[in-house]
Parts: structure tokens; C-alpha cells; sequence
């Protein structure tokens, strides 16, 4: 079965539902799933994977969730990342979340993707890829100075996408694990 690509607005009170019956769609030997928050703290428009794994992590979810606020998941960190995951998680579903650049028309977009993460290309990083699947939130316009983009996008934006991530990824584990992990996730 080929993978699909899915985009869903921030905005739409639907969109944690569709996050959810995406990675589901997109899993279907329903392999465990484990999460691998790419970004950072120190820029804004990059902290959206830490934010999302920080959220995960306080759901107490039965999963494994790397990349947090304290802990990041860095650029520098991603080969290692890649090898780690490969050998502590072989049977698993590796899903990855970062930040993202892309048209203006298109800021404010989630976007889950049957494919893995190539993180850093809107800073031009030429990175390996990480995941099986990936969840992007597109955080800022590509421009020629993205760097300076990631530093003036809105923390409203980002906390609201990192919300309906985290709450899309939380539905879907509801409903892989089954109606037990409901109490865990309504937190």
C-alpha cells in the first residue's frame, strides 16, 4: 500500500481527527509508534518539535518520545538520532515532527507525510533522512533569509499547531492502544 501526504489547517476544529486517521492510514501493519521532535529552543520558529515532544511527554503516553524542550532534538543531533532509533526501535514506526518553511499562502499549514523528515532544508542543512513518516507545521514563508523568519514567527501559531499535533498524535494512540490510553490522553 503506498503511503499518502496529508495537509490540514491549524484552524480547523477538525484537524486533530485528521492528524489521527492519517498516521493510521499511513500505518497500516499498525507497527508501534515512537516520536522524534526535531528543533530547538533557541529559535522560535524552530521550537515546534520540542514543544510538541514536551506536550507528548507530559500525557505520560505509553510510547517513546524524543526531543523535548529540555532535551532537544537538535540538527547536529539527527545522524546520531537516525542510528539510535534504527537500532533501539527496529520493529517500530519511527514518526517525525519539526518546523517547516513554505509558500505564504501556506503558513499555518500541518502537513502529515507518508515519507520521513528531511530536517533543515529551509535553512539549507543537507541532512540525512529521519522517520518512516513525518508531521510538519509550516511556521513561516521561505524566503531568502529564513533564518530571520524563524526568528519573528508568532508563538501563537506555534503553540496552536504544536496543541493540534499533540492532541492528533494523542487520538491516534487512543485508538491504537484502544479506549484505556482515552483517560491519558484527555490530561
Amino acid at each position: 500500500m503506498q503511503k499518502k501526504d496529508y495537509t490540514f489547517s491549524t484552524f480547523n476544529k477538525y484537524t486533530e481527527n485528521g492528524i489521527a486517521k492519517s498516521l493510521s492510514e499511513n500505518n497500516p501493519e499498525r507497527k508501534k509508534p515512537i516520536f522524534i521532535c526535531v528543533g530547538s529552543d533557541l529559535v522560535l520558529g524552530d521550537s515546534l518539535g520540542p514543544l510538541v515532544g514536551t506536550m507528548l511527554k507530559k500525557r505520560n503516553l505509553q510510547t517513546y518520545v524524543y526531543g523535548t524542550l529540555n532535551m532537544p532534538v537538535t540538527a547536529k543531533e539527527v545522524e546520531y538520532a537516525k542510528t539510535y532509533l534504527k537500532q533501539m526501535h527496529p520493529s517500530s514506526v519511527i514518526i517525525a515532527i519539526d518546523a517547516a518553511v513554505g509558500g505564504a499562502d501556506d503558513v499555518g499549514l500541518i502537513r502529515v507525510l507518508g515519507k520521513g523528515l528531511k530536517p533543515g532544508l529551509g535553512v539549507d542543512k543537507n541532512l540525512p533522512v529521519l522517520g518512516d513518516l513525518s508531521i510538519i507545521g509550516i511556521v513561516a514563508a521561505k524566503s531568502l533569509q529564513n533564518y530571520n523568519l524563524f526568528n519573528l514567527t508568532r508563538l501563537n501559531l506555534i503553540f496552536k499547531m504544536a496543541e493540534k499535533i499533540t492532541d492528533g498524535i494523542c487520538d491516534y494512540l487512543s485508538d491504537f492502544y484502544g479506549a484505556g490510553q482515552e483517560k491519558v490522553c484527555g490530561a
